[in-house]
């Protein structure tokens, strides 16, 4: 998901919340759903099962109750200057360090920072290269694509998907998106890092009587003579998917993402247990689970529409 859409205040987050309950679902379901969208920026589950317990009780305000006796506020305009002098000389800071700096509370630095700055903190995104203008056309044109080929049937859709990807596991990954999280002001553009069939049969039953969509990314490997061949021997239906797009390609931005994150900050021996590790990870993963993140990429595709739309259109 992208950094903007997937940073959701408090009251957008209970907001969500309160539509899910009035769907009928359970706080886990809500939780397992937003995770699989937000990611690191979903709440936690117990602000999840606090606030779908009030809206089942009859809450309907996403807003705060008024805190009588509450301190005076200590965002004033020195406390304002003082924080952004900081944020700025050191884009990593954390927001314990500022409150110890300024003498107050981490919370107050978070209310100050995201509602008096308008600032959030995102993790710089590794990117092949920069997008021309015909790759931003064929970015839209994609997801267009792929919003017409879902329309109302995103379960029947998502069920047919099959899609490939790779990726680099190490024995040891030191530093986490986390840490690497910067602050930016609303508006600035994040920070960027310059840098078969027969499985289907048995995996997948009923699959290949409704038709396989293979959906995978733009490396050699892929576009290569021999794959496109065997591809098309198979007569699985291919997805487009556009040039330099990670954030549109599910692998990337759910199931690899999420199994670095848990492997993350783990030592392994030898490549066997670091193969064991990968396998434990997926072999406890439920069906729903890689069908919450293929439907993602329904909310992508139209994110990425309202973002790129505007400014290849006009």
């Amino acid at each position: 998901m992208s950094a903007e859409s997937s940073n959701l205040s408090n009251i957008e987050h209970r907001a969500v919340i309160k539509y899910f309950v009035k769907k009928g679902k359970t706080p886990k379901e809500i939780f397992e759903d937003m995770v699989s969208v937000l990611q690191e920026s979903a709440p936690s589950y117990t602000m999840v099962k606090k606030w779908a317990r009030l809206f089942q009780q009859g809450r309907e305000s996403c807003e705060d109750d008024p805190r009588p006796g509450r301190p005076v506020t200590v965002a004033t305009e020195e406390n304002v200057r003082k924080i952004e002098k900081l944020v700025l000389a050191n884009r990593r800071i954390k927001l314990w360090q500022i409150a110890e700096e300024l003498q107050i509370s981490k919370e107050r630095v978070g209310e100050i920072i995201h509602e008096h700055m308008n600032m959030r903190k995102i993790s710089a995104r590794w990117v092949p290269k920069m997008l021309t203008p015909f790759d931003k056309q064929r970015r839209l044109q994609t997801s267009k694509d792929f919003l017409e080929l879902v329309g109302d049937n995103i379960d029947e859709i998502c069920d047919r998907i099959v899609t490939v990807d790779e990726t680099w596991i190490r024995q040891y990954d030191p530093e986490s998106k986390q840490e690497s999280m910067q602050w930016t002001k609303k508006g600035e553009r994040p920070p960027k890092k310059f840098k078969a069939r027969e499985a289907v049969v048995q995996k997948r039953r009923g699959k290949l009587s409704r038709g396989v969509l293979f959906l995978q990314d733009n490396a050699s490997v892929h576009t290569a003579r021999v794959s496109r061949q065997a591809l098309k021997d198979t007569g699985f239906l291919e997805i487009d998917h556009p040039p330099y797009s990670p954030d549109l390609a599910p692998s990337d931005y759910f199931l690899f993402s999420n199994l670095k994150k848990e492997l993350r900050g783990r030592r392994f021996v030898d490549d066997n247990q670091m193969k064991m590790a990968v396998e434990s990870h997926f072999d406890c993963k439920e069906k729903e689970y890689f069908l919450g993140g293929l439907k993602a990429l329904y909310t992508r595709c139209e994110k990425c529409i309202s973002l790129e739309g505007d400014y290849i259109e006009k």
